[in-house]
């Protein structure tokens, strides 16, 4: 008898806690606490970006508790079943109670209780009942009368239907949860824990992946992403799963023909959409063709295809090959998104090519030279303005650019960002290549002057001249010649100056500005280093000019005349040559064409519980319209011999209740009075 009584206390115990408001509340706000989180942080993504953005040790805490794919963790779905069981148990508390308040009159109410209404009325007369029930009809209430003894009493209601808000709108959130649990993969997560399915780990190809990482395409729902090439096709798509994926089959084969896109003026994409085919994946006949837009998916047997992203599809490229030591040419053809090793000065390397992307809208801001900041001020002011790009703040489409990674022989790879088009400023035009050695870290760029046939041949050139020992003297005697003309040193110091030319052109050449600014710390005293400084920063400046016309004569070429535009050119590419000695490279890849080959990104998502979440949407709009507009108002008329007693209650108390009272008083009292 105790066992029983202690069981029966439990079980009235637990109906409590689940069936209580306080639960569900609890609940209801984890799983708002939940959607934040899901909101802000971008979901179901490889956990390699997570881990990258978020560094091992939070990447640590948040994978265990499923952040990463906060609806569709194993907690969550509880979550969501617990709530459908708590609001469900609520409603079976509450719908007897309810229903016979939506059935009841309170006929049997007293005449102690009706006078103790805020709004009663009493008078002497005795009303007629058929007047009373008129009135009442009219005003669209229901009656119903009780007769006490010798007393008549006319209990009358409208507006019942507000109790059925409560039923709506927690109705609402059971199916609201049921349609979550639906597109939750919890039979997925239950075939994950039973060890029948377990996700793929390893890059291999989709036809040796194994059954127990493959998703029949009678699965009841799922999101995945599938990427095609023009004239690519696809019957699976690749669902991530924390470490690793699984294949979802799809019941069609999916063909794109045609990938469109429109640009604004400025180059930022305005319009893309995919034309594409489907067709039966046992019969292999085409089923429809369809243009997929953004917002305006194609649904084919309860899978909408959804326009989700584009990118390159594996384009044809053409690059210039330039030998940065011999200065030599070479024409390499290759695809994006492709591998191939290559020798470069003697050194095996592999080159990893990545997506070509014709336009880039870039806002473009001051960016940080790559060149090492030399040991005086004053050098660096003079230097500023050819080691910066400046901009306000401004969209500009910077052209074509390609991004790929040179792999040495050790595995150490530097990855490069290179346009095809010449970026201009202040009336100047430059090849922009960029590099890094760390994945987070940005790209620092290098501008290459280019010439008037907006080539990089006039640069290399020089570049050649510089870098050649054999040709320092005779630059050096060039420029010592010239400064003995102009009176810049005597003939008796002239001998001296050639010497001291070819000095820093053998520091430039062996590392750059670098070079020279170590050579300043640690040869020049300090108290003399800002004029030393100077005197090498002119030196440099005329023995460009000189170096210039010496890689002309080597061609046979006329010299170039030295005017502002070609001074700004000769600086530049004193800058550019001292920043490729920090390249990483032996060559410098050029774009010099492509054949574009668009793709498309699709994301394919089967949703049942889609539409339930739909109709319990519904539901609770109508859970709230009868909660917040409807109003139950009750209108008790007592008659007896002694008089009439007019009693009216509201579930809320508001200045209509205050005017509808007042009506129905001075139309069954005052009216009858007169």
């Amino acid at each position: 008898m105790t066992q029983n009584t202690r069981h029966t206390s439990f079980s009235r115990a637990l109906f409590e806690l689940l069936s209580s408001m306080r639960f569900a509340i609890s609940l209801l706000t984890i799983l708002a606490i939940a959607s934040i989180i899901g909101t802000v942080l971008k979901q179901n993504e490889p956990y390699v970006n997570y881990r990258v953005e978020f560094g091992d040790f939070w990447f640590s805490i948040f994978e265990p508790i499923g952040l990463f794919d906060v609806y569709h963790s194993s907690w969550f779905l509880v979550i969501l079943a617990f709530l459908v069981v708590s609001t469900s148990l609520c409603i079976w508390r509450h719908l007897p109670g309810v229903l016979r308040d939506i059935k009841g009159y309170r006929e049997k109410a007293t005449h102690n209780s009706l006078r103790l209404m805020s709004h009663h009325a009493e008078t002497e007369r005795v009303l007629e009942q058929t007047t009373v029930q008129a009135h009442l009809s009219k005003n669209g209430y229901r009656f119903k009368t009780r007769q006490d003894g010798d007393t008549l009493v006319i209990a009358a209601k409208k507006g019942s239907w507000q109790k059925l808000g409560y039923l709506f709108a927690h109705a609402a959130i059971v199916v609201i949860c049921i349609g979550g649990l639906m597109d939750g993969n919890l039979p997925l997560k239950i075939l994950e824990a039973t060890g029948s399915k377990t996700p793929e780990t390893r890059d291999i190809p989709q036809s040796q992946i194994p059954p127990s990482a493959r998703l029949e395409s009678n699965n009841v729902s799922f999101r995945g992403n599938v990427t095609l090439s023009e004239g690519g096709s696809a019957s699976v798509v690749f669902l991530n799963a924390g470490q690793g994926y699984f294949v979802q089959e799809l019941p069609f084969v999916l063909k794109l023909k045609k990938f469109h896109i429109e640009h604004y003026s400025t180059g930022m994409p305005k319009l893309f959409a995919s034309d594409v085919d489907v067709y039966d994946l046992e019969t292999g006949k085409l089923r429809t063709s369809a243009t997929i837009k953004v917002n305006h998916p194609l649904i084919i047997d309860g899978v909408a295809i959804y326009q989700a992203s584009f990118g390159d599809g594996g384009s044809g490229l053409e690059f210039v090959q330039w030998d940065l030591k011999s200065g030599q040419t070479e024409t390499l053809k290759t695809r994006s998104q492709t591998s191939q090793a290559l020798n470069l000065a003697g050194a095996a390397y592999q080159l990893e090519v990545g997506d070509l992307r014709p336009f880039n809208i870039e806002e473009l801001g001051k960016t940080e030279s790559k060149t090492s900041t030399m040991a005086v001020d004053q050098l660096q002011e003079a230097m500023a303005s050819a080691q910066s790009v400046k901009a306000d703040r401004n969209l500009r489409n910077l052209g074509p650019m390609i991004q790929f990674k040179l792999r040495d022989d050790t595995g150490q790879a530097v990855e490069y960002q290179n346009y095809m088009a010449p970026f201009f400023e202040n009336d100047a035009a430059y090849y922009m290549t960029g590099m890094r050695r760390e994945v987070a870290a940005p790209f620092s760029f290098t501008r290459i002057p280019l010439d008037n046939d907006m080539q990089l041949a006039t640069f290399m050139r020089l570049r050649q001249v510089l870098l050649d020992p054999e040709l320092h003297a005779e630059i050096a005697r060039r420029t010592a010649a010239k400064a003995q003309a102009n009176g810049g040193v005597s003939s008796e110091s002239q001998a001296q100056f050639t010497d001291v030319t070819r000095n820093v052109l053998a520091q430039f050449a062996s590392g750059g500005l670098p070079a020279i600014d170590r050579f300043l710390s640690e040869k020049v005293p300090e108290d003399k280093r800002a004029a030393v400084a100077q005197t090498y920063l002119k030196i440099l400046q005329g023995a460009m000019i000189d170096a210039m016309d010496v890689a002309q004569g080597k061609l046979g070429l006329p010299s170039i005349p030295v005017n502002e535009k070609q001074y700004r050119f000769l600086m530049d590419s004193l800058v550019a040559t001292s920043q490729l000695f920090e390249y990483g490279a032996p060559t410098l890849l050029q774009l010099n064409g492509f054949d574009e080959v668009k793709a498309s990104g699709f994301q394919l998502t089967r949703s049942p519980g889609k539409n339930v979440v739909y109709l319990g949407s519904l539901l609770l709009i109508i859970g709230m319209y009868c909660m917040f507009y409807i109003r139950e108002n009750r209108v008790w008329i007592r008659i007896n011999p002694q008089g009439t007693l007019i009693a009216m209650s509201s579930n809320r108390k508001t200045p209509e209740l205050e005017k509808e009272f007042s009506m129905h008083r001075d139309a069954l009292i005052n009216e009858t009075k007169e």
